[in-house]
């Protein structure tokens, strides 16, 4: 599962740039389709690909302000960070709903 939803979210990075819209579904279908446990399975596959972006940036905004700013710099990312993650999740549903599909596909 770990696998398909990394190989699902490495396919949102590189289709991003030029299907914003539609990557999210296909990242989460080639997640669910690698996991091949079943539609839940996938889903899940699918929803850890399209949240990744977002885990990424919350950590790296959290250290980078601190490094910087030391202990507001730290509340501002942990804000930062906070919002990265509740903006990444709609791209993250969308992504579950394509991994239900791969998952529901490969098995």
């Amino acid at each position: 599962m770990w696998l398909g939803a990394f190989i699902g979210f490495l396919t949102i990075v590189v289709l991003g740039w030029w299907l914003p819209v539609i990557a999210h579904l296909i990242g989460g279908l080639v997640a669910g389709v690698i996991a091949k446990g079943g539609a839940g399975r996938g889903a899940v596959a699918g929803f850890l690909a399209g949240i990744f972006g977002g885990i990424i940036v919350a950590i790296l905004a959290f250290v980078f302000t601190v490094a910087v700013g030391g202990l507001l710099g730290g509340l501002i990312g942990a804000i930062v960070g906070l919002a990265a993650i509740l903006l990444s999740v709609i791209g993250a549903i969308i992504a579950a709903i394509g991994g239900l599909i791969g998952g529901a596909i490969a098995k």
